[in-house]
């Protein structure tokens, strides 16, 4: 006999199921004389691996608390949960903009900084959601290597940035020339560091799952620290390309929520299913040689149909709620930034297309970090081709 928690249609604690029976085994247990070694080393074989667990029997998020100011609470306390929202959304919305005006007036410094805090807020949203599953079956350093493969990721990163625009400043700090001559090896050896610990903390029956949320680290690096690095990019290549984008995402989502909370009605899938109901809108046309005409009749897909669906229980605990309650009102840090990660992209693809040109200073970056003989031939090279131009 087996005991099981209770998780989704799984029995309650105390419960227990009876587990088929093994080879050559009755199902009324006529084999009592058989060892218990033996018995339990059957049933470690076959039901024992972790990996074999139902989606039912990963761990549901608890739902997430009130953080709203009590003095916001007793202010607002006389109005219904709708605009209730409304005017804390509104509140904690001017607030951020009015803080964001005062670090954009205290320079492109913090405004890098601003980018590094808010990148860490929002790793650790994601991974927190990841940690509560991994947390319940008590395996070995995930939230320590998540942390470690986030600082070995952004040391990369800030170290490209500044050996590709301080390259000169470099130069000049005989400290520094050795971290930046040998930045990448560095950064790979810092990694593989990491993923040897990985290895290390893997735990006999869990390894499905210790993989699996090294994957969700992973992919949550990918998101979260490469789009911030482009982010910071598009800072040094002028502050109008950090302002433009992200105004515009923050202008769009207040523009959305404004018309949505006067004058939403109808949510666009469901309007998308009412006309989904009617052949012209859902049928190829296509030409019928009886009636001489082109006509839009068939039968409609199952494309075009209700259909029910069963999400994982870790999926609904996930969708079922925001990122986080950091702010009152707008959710988790992540939820009022991801399409900001995504503008970063559409930016950074923008500007290295249509703005960035040859740049001369960082061509004299490179000159400099040569061998003098290196850079007497550049010389002697690029006179001959004045000459040739006739500018000299």
């Amino acid at each position: 006999m087996l005991g099981l928690r209770h998780r989704g249609g799984c029995p309650g604690p105390g419960e227990v199921v009876a587990l088929p029976p093994l080879e050559g085994e009755a199902a009324g247990g006529d084999h009592e004389t058989e060892s218990t070694s033996d018995k339990e080393t059957d049933i470690d074989d076959r039901y024992g691996d972790l990996d074999s667990r139902i989606d039912s029997d990963i761990p549901e998020i608890p739902p997430s608390s009130d953080r709203t100011p009590e003095i916001l609470k007793k202010a607002l306390s006389g109005l219904s949960s709708r605009w209730k929202n409304w005017w804390i959304r509104g509140i904690l919305t001017l607030t951020m903009i009015s803080l964001f005006f005062l670090i954009i007036y205290m320079g492109s410094f913090m405004l890098m900084l601003l980018v590094l805090g808010i990148q860490v807020k929002c790793f650790h949203e994601i991974i927190t959601i990841g940690y509560r599953v991994y947390h319940s079956y008590d395996l070995p350093w995930f939230r320590t290597l998540s942390w470690y493969f986030l600082l070995c990721v952004n040391y990369f990163f800030y170290g490209e940035t500044v050996a590709d625009y301080f390259a000169t400043f470099v130069q000049r700090e005989e400290q520094l020339q050795f971290l930046i001559r040998y930045h990448r090896f560095i950064s790979f050896a810092l990694y593989l560091a990491g993923f040897c610990m990985f290895v290390l903390s893997l735990v006999k029956k869990h390894c499905r799952l210790q993989f699996y949320m090294f994957a969700w680290t992973h992919v949550t690096l990918l998101i979260i620290v490469t789009q911030s690095h482009l982010v910071i990019q598009s800072l040094f290549e002028g502050m109008i390309w950090f302002l433009l984008p992200i105004s515009s995402v923050i202008c769009n989502d207040i523009t959305a929520y404004l018309f949505g909370f006067f004058f939403g009605r109808t949510p666009l899938i469901k309007a998308a299913y009412v006309l989904s109901k009617y052949q012209y809108f859902v049928c190829p046309v296509e030409y019928r040689s009886d009636v001489n005409s082109f006509v839009t009749e068939c039968e409609p897909s199952e494309l075009f149909q209700l259909q029910n669906y069963s999400l994982p229980p870790f999926l609904k605990a996930v969708l079922r709620q925001d990122f986080a309650n950091t702010i009152p009102g707008h959710g988790g840090i992540m939820d009022r930034f991801d399409c900001q990660y995504l503008m970063a992209t559409f930016v950074h693809v923008y500007i290295a297309s249509f703005i960035r040109g040859p740049n001369p200073s960082k061509v004299l970056q490179q000159l400099l970090v040569l061998q003098p003989e290196h850079q007497l031939n550049i010389y002697k090279t690029l006179k001959i081709h004045l000459i040739e131009k006739g500018i000299l």
